[in-house]
């Protein structure tokens, strides 16, 4: 790891780098979700369905596939309009710590919930949505605050848990048609993913490192 020169370190709250990063992903979150909205537009008026076609189907071989189509997918616009700004806001947050950390930090994310979901859920269930994927982010915004002590990642996690803290009951399981399983597994991706793509070196008040030296185990 090398130092940055003075004020430059993209991770350190009230950097310019660090406005300037969160600037980016805010736009490349931003550019994300208006391609899910086309995908249920086209799935919707072309009559596709996808979200039987490419959805996890729970202990069926024919929808293990669904663990990676499954986030693309949403039971109609409603669906997809509860999940848009979360995934904006929170994978904004993550974004701006490196793009490779998000990259490899969601696949993850899409792994355990995906799997979790093909394992536990219903089998005569169809299960799609980007939630998993949210409350994966939210593993990570909680789960770096505390083994890099990160302060600004735990309170970003504190204030989503106060504007919208009621959500994560969908971590419990429900008589509703809502996936659970895939929140709560979602959940422990993102916490898996921010343990094993943790930044090494001192924490908020040590030296700055460059986000480009980070090596990963």
């Amino acid at each position: 790891m090398s130092l940055l020169p003075g004020g430059s370190d993209p991770h350190r709250f009230g950097t310019e780098a660090f406005y300037a990063a969160l600037g980016r992903s805010f736009v490349a979150m931003c550019a994300v979700v208006p391609v899910l909205y086309l995908i249920e537009a086209a799935d919707q008026g072309l009559a596709l369905g996808l979200d039987v076609a490419a959805g996890i189907l729970p202990r069926h071989l024919d929808g293990l596939d669904g663990v990676f189509f499954s986030p693309f997918l949403h039971h109609g616009f409603n669906h997809l309009n509860v999940n848009s700004i979360p995934l904006i806001l929170l994978g904004t947050f993550v974004l701006a710590a490196g793009v490779r950390r998000f990259l490899w930090s969601t696949l993850i994310i899409v792994l355990v919930s995906g799997l979790g979901v093909w394992f536990t859920g219903s089998p005569d269930t169809v299960v799609v949505g980007a939630s998993g994927v949210v409350f994966g982010y939210l593993g990570i915004l909680l789960t770096r605050g505390i083994v890099e002590r990160s302060w600004w990642n735990f309170a970003v996690f504190l204030l989503v848990g106060l504007l919208g803290g009621w959500q994560l009951v969908g971590i419990l399981p429900t008589d509703e048609p809502i996936s659970w399983q895939g929140h709560l597994f979602g959940l422990l991706g993102g916490v898996v993913a921010a343990i094993v793509f943790r930044r090494r070196g001192p924490g908020l008040g040590g030296p700055r490192y460059s986000e480009s030296r980070l090596t990963f185990p």
